[in-house]
């Protein structure tokens, strides 16, 4: 499918930024990847929108991952799009049981008309051919619109909910704890939901606010109808550019001090943390096992071990795993042998899947799940769906999930403060309240 690209230069990106998501909202379809400027080895721009369907994709697991590679092939295009947590069905004999507030379809893919990249200061607009002509008035109407999107609290004051109680939480790590005790898995992601019935936000006003707070590398704003995803995710899940792989696993967090010295310390103690750093080694040993699927023997390495990445709200152990594949590897094959992706499920994968399947109480769906996109050339990059509001505008249902992970070295009370850290953000938005 041809493209026509023209580009443009502005003085103030952020400005722009703010504008072009506004202009999106008339669209059925919009994905917006932005790195928040983050200074990132691996990244190919600063930020993309992607909007108007041309083509989609939307299935449930049954083959999922057949399907997407059949559409990804014959459409040989930019496409983007998610796939969930549940995709685990479509590669694994194993099955999603658990309540579902906001019915995402299991995969969603489309094929976008309009395309903008950001590059620095640069504005590459690749628009399909039959469109062309409507780049310059697109342009001029992005850059019309009077912006007045500020991070002030919006009037939310929602009542937010817990789907599992303190106590409740404190059994279900336990029983965790159990299955590793007797050497069913080592490691397990366990989770718990909060959400809020009901309710109504402004979804591009909710984003802003959120992004604002963590201006995270991987922030997202996915909108499908009326269904929202509203992400501060700090994690890549995986990115092929070439012949190259490129997994990036997060585990072991620390909190964010105010004193530059004390802040300091706390990070330097999460590179020592032994617990931590197990939960991250673990996750490395999962991530290159599931490389090594595709990869051409001997190419899996760790670039990076449990190295310190400080985010605005807190500091994470980040590790970098790399492989190298043969050109003609399928894109969708690589992706289909690390899902779901180990920082989110645990180790050994499938029992550790089983496990938090009987102990959550909430169908995970697009929450621990991927956004990103393919190129034409079958490069592509994804992030791991985690700091993250989701919203079914149609039911008023909004819900963010968190989570950590579980090892022997665990105890319910540290883990259950952890999540409170992370929901920390996502909770402060939506009620206006720390």
């Amino acid at each position: 499918m041809q493209r026509i690209q023209k580009t443009f230069t502005v003085e103030s990106i952020d400005d722009f930024k703010s504008k072009l998501l506004i202009w999106a909202q008339q669209f059925d379809a919009i994905s917006w990847l932005d790195s928040n400027q983050y200074n990132q080895k691996y990244s190919s721009f600063s930020a993309v929108l992607a909007v108007d369907e041309f083509t989609s994709i939307k299935t449930d697991y049954t083959n999922a991952f057949d399907k997407l590679k059949e559409y990804q092939t014959i459409t040989n295009d930019y496409i983007f799009g998610y796939l969930s947590y549940d995709l685990k069905n479509d590669v694994e004999n194993l099955s999603s049981k658990n309540f579902d507030g906001l019915d995402f379809s299991d995969l969603y893919f489309f094929q976008p008309q309009r395309i903008i990249f950001i590059k620095g200061n640069t504005i590459e607009f690749s628009y399909l051919k039959m469109i062309d002509d409507e780049i310059d008035n697109d342009y001029k109407s992005i850059i019309a619109i009077i912006n007045e999107t500020d991070t002030k609290p919006a009037a939310h004051n929602l009542k937010i909910k817990l789907r599992i109680h303190k106590d409740e939480y404190y059994q279900k790590v336990n029983s965790v704890l159990n299955h590793i005790h007797r050497g069913d898995i080592y490691e397990a992601s366990f989770c718990q939901e909060f959400y809020a019935e009901n309710a109504t936000i402004n979804p591009v006003e909710t984003y802003h606010q959120l992004n604002a707070i963590s201006e995270p590398p991987f922030a997202t704003f996915f909108k499908c109808e009326h269904q929202y995803l509203l992400s501060a995710s700090p994690e890549r899940y995986i990115k092929r550019e070439g012949t190259k792989i490129v997994s990036q696993p997060i585990k072991g967090t620390a909190k964010r001090l105010i004193s530059k010295v004390d802040d300091a310390q706390i990070a330097f103690d999460l590179s020592r943390d032994e617990k931590e750093r197990s939960e991250n080694i673990m996750i490395v040993d999962l991530v290159r096992n599931d490389l090594s699927k595709t990869a051409i023997k001997g190419s899996v390495k760790v670039e990076e071990l449990c190295q310190v990445y400080s985010f605005r709200q807190v500091h994470q152990l980040v590790s970098t795993v790399v492989s190298e594949v043969k050109e003609t590897t399928n894109s969708v094959d690589i992706i289909r042998d690390t899902f779901p992706m180990g920082s989110m499920t645990g180790a050994p994968k499938i029992s550790a899947m089983k496990i938090i399947e009987e102990e959550e109480e909430t169908k995970r769906g697009l929450y621990s799940g991927a956004v990103g996109y393919f190129s034409p050339a079958g490069d592509f990059d994804f992030n791991v769906v985690i700091r993250s509001i989701l919203y079914n505008e149609e039911k008023k249902y909004i819900s963010f999930s968190v989570g950590g992970a579980i090892t022997s070295k665990s105890t319910p009370e540290k883990e259950y403060e952890e999540c409170l850290l992370k929901a920390k953000a996502m909770k402060h938005v939506l009620t206006n309240s720390n």
